[in-house]
């Protein structure tokens, strides 16, 4: 077995965790220093941090009620609530990608999400539990070098990369959450036994790469002529200066093909959580009307999940994604880092 590794991750990247505050609560810098603020509802979040803030600040001009946000990883964030379990000073936990929040959902620390929240979002966009919401989306993408290949020559499906005549061609970036929640849908919707010969292909033909930017980055550069990603961060760079993404274009698969999946962040509310009703509060302000606009307004590019609420106009609807109908529910992380290790990825 061969790999083409630009920048190759052992294992999931750990970051530090890190806190800040909203409404006059207070913290450090360093997850060693964490210190809860009393009065402050806690939010333990891996959501990117201008979403989190501009959700927290604006929820406690809303209501007065102070929050106090500690940040980190998927993966990471969820299985250390796990290890704090019922001591946890997290009141509401955020992710990227929703797998990191099936770790706490199955460890039974989570509250049901209360009826009015739940029903402030999108049919399909919540787990069959009812113990967690999402509070936005993301498409998984085929960025590709406009100069290098045209529409016409492009996969059919997101399980062709895995062909020999894609060696590498293509590019990944399997360390993060955001690939092995593409990899959980596979899971979900290909089982497996396809899945894991997906990743037999990817150890095989893929360039690695450290994150999706680099991913984008190395597309527009010309080192390979497509690479799986999420789509925001092609139309943030194509928003701001194209450095990262002139040369290049976007392709959705549709069709429910694996390579259309669409991965929610999810919310949910502490069940240990002494602040319970104001936990509540905060999850239905982040799905109400107010809060989904919040989320469009925030530069995210990141797909709003309520009811009614458009997202940024330049991105193609949800429902033009034409996703596989999987249950965020079954998408297991743990899974998806064994059958990686196996495939000798991670």
């Amino acid at each position: 077995m061969h790999r083409h590794h630009r920048s190759l991750l052992a294992a999931a990247v750990v970051l530090p965790l890190a806190l800040s505050a909203c409404g006059g609560a207070s913290g450090g810098d360093d997850a060693e220093e964490f210190e809860a603020e009393p009065g402050a509802l806690q939010i333990y979040s891996s959501q990117h941090r201008n979403v989190t803030q501009a959700w927290a600040e604006a929820f406690t001009e809303a209501t007065g009620i102070e929050t106090q946000v500690r940040e980190g990883q998927d993966s990471s964030m969820g299985h250390m609530i796990v290890e704090e379990g019922d001591a946890s000073p997290a009141d509401v936990f955020l992710t990227e990608n929703s797998p990191a929040m099936t770790v706490v959902e199955r460890a039974g620390l989570l509250a049901p999400v209360a009826e009015g929240t739940a029903a402030q979002v999108r049919d399909g966009m919540a787990p069959s539990s009812g113990l967690w919401t999402s509070v936005a989306a993301r498409s998984t993408v085929l960025v590709y070098n406009t100069d290098l290949i045209d529409e016409d020559e492009l996969p059919a499906s997101l399980m062709d990369l895995a062909d020999p005549e894609w060696d590498g061609r293509w590019g990944a970036a399997p360390g993060g959450a955001d690939f092995q929640a593409i990899v959980a849908g596979m899971v979900a919707d290909q089982g497996e036994e396809a899945t894991s010969a997906w990743l037999d292909g990817l150890a095989e033909n893929a360039e690695v790469y450290q994150n999706n930017i680099a991913t984008m980055n190395a597309v527009n550069a010309g080192e390979v002529p497509v690479g799986i990603m999420y789509h925001y961060y092609w139309y943030r760079d194509q928003a701001a200066d194209k450095e990262g993404s002139a040369n290049t274009a976007l392709h959705y698969f549709g069709g429910e093909d694996p390579g259309a999946f669409v991965s929610l962040s999810a919310g949910g509310v502490l069940a240990s959580s002494d602040m319970a009703d104001e936990a509540q509060q905060f999850l239905a302000y982040v799905t109400s009307p107010e809060g989904q606009q919040v989320l469009v307004e925030s530069g995210s590019m990141e797909y709003a999940v309520g009811v009614d609420v458009a997202s940024d106009p330049a991105l193609p609807t949800l429902e033009e994604l034409e996703a596989p109908p999987v249950d965020p529910f079954t998408l297991d992380s743990d899974q998806v880092v064994d059958l990686m290790t196996d495939a000798g990825i991670l």
